[in-house]
């Protein structure tokens, strides 16, 4: 038989060793559930005609507190109720606004905003061009004023919502209200299944002893076949670990050899990468003076042009103090 064969043959044996522990444990469960639940049996006899009717009067008493907290709830919602009212007012005013909205977003209109005044205060630029980006600076402002506009409104919703938090007790008092109806509601569904149980208890208790006794004798045999397949399974690892000794030294030799290999593999990768990085380093310096030559001619350069040539000047600056 092959070592892998053997594998199998013991993976095989432990699955079914654990699958008979598993029946134990259930077994074992089981009996301490049985015995627990049969020695509460006769006393629950005794004692749920006094629980029920202790259960009863609490159903009462939380039947009465539903009833007050929710005349509370209902005085405190006929206070919030106008409130309300303006709120949804104001939502629907600003479902108008939204529907004359630009199809740009605020952020996108701000931002284009702000460049092109930055563009404005920091570039030379020509009169007719000037006078064409101020056009455009108030046309963009004219885009933003519905924006405004729904900001404006959402604060006075929001300063709505603040005179309403003053009334939210309401909630606490619905909150309270469901929570006690459904422990009303518990306490009498228990009092019905009570009631069962007291018909069914002594029969009950007699099948569980029963019950205990069959599982017990029933686990004597499952330990026997425990017993039995752990003497096969020892005897099938020994047989397995003799011949991994025998393929352990030229498993190590091996991997040595791997080890030599990868080190290799990984030196080379770590050169490529610092020849890539210096290409790259390369370009962007020529980017960059060409960018400085454009300005020097008066011409303009985009924002990746000028970002690139302000790190090439910070490249040579510290070169010089170097």
């Amino acid at each position: 038989m092959t070592e892998k064969e053997k594998t199998v043959q013991v993976t095989n044996i432990n699955l079914q060793i654990d699958k008979i522990r598993k029946q134990i444990t259930d077994g074992n469960a089981q009996i301490k559930k049985d015995i627990e639940k049969r020695n509460q049996l006769h006393e629950q006899v005794k004692k749920a005609r006094d629980e029920i009717n202790k259960m009863k009067i609490e159903r009462d008493t939380l039947n009465e507190k539903v009833k007050v907290l929710k005349q509370q709830r209902d005085a405190i919602r006929t206070q919030v109720a106008p409130i309300m009212v303006d709120v949804k007012a104001i939502k629907e005013k600003i479902d108008g606004l939204k529907k004359h909205l630009p199809r740009i977003s605020q952020r996108t209109l701000q931002e284009e905003h702000e460049a092109i005044e930055w563009k404005i205060s920091t570039t030379s630029l020509d009169l007719q061009e000037e006078k064409r980006l101020i056009e455009q600076v108030k046309s963009i402002e004219i885009q933003l004023s519905g924006y405004k506009k729904i900001d404006n409104q959402n604060k006075k919703i929001n300063e709505l919502y603040k005179q309403k938090k003053v009334y939210d007790q309401a909630d606490v008092f619905h909150k309270e209200l469901t929570e006690t109806a459904k422990k009303s509601q518990d306490l009498h569904t228990q009092i019905m299944e009570k009631t069962n149980v007291m018909r069914r208890e002594k029969a009950e208790a007699d099948s569980l002893h029963q019950a205990f006794i069959r599982t017990k004798e029933q686990n004597n045999l499952l330990y026997e076949q425990i017993k039995l397949l752990v003497n096969q399974s020892i005897g099938i690892r020994n047989e397995i670990n003799e011949q991994y000794d025998a393929r352990r030294q030229e498993y190590q030799i091996r991997r040595q050899q791997d080890d030599t290999k990868r080190k290799e593999e990984e030196a080379k990768r770590k050169e490529e990468q610092a020849q890539r990085a210096i290409k790259e380093q390369a370009i962007k310096e020529k980017i960059g003076s060409e960018a400085r030559e454009k300005l020097q001619r008066g011409e303009k350069v985009s924002w990746d042009e000028y970002q690139l040539m302000l790190g090439d000047d910070e490249a040579s600056d510290s070169e010089t103090q170097a």
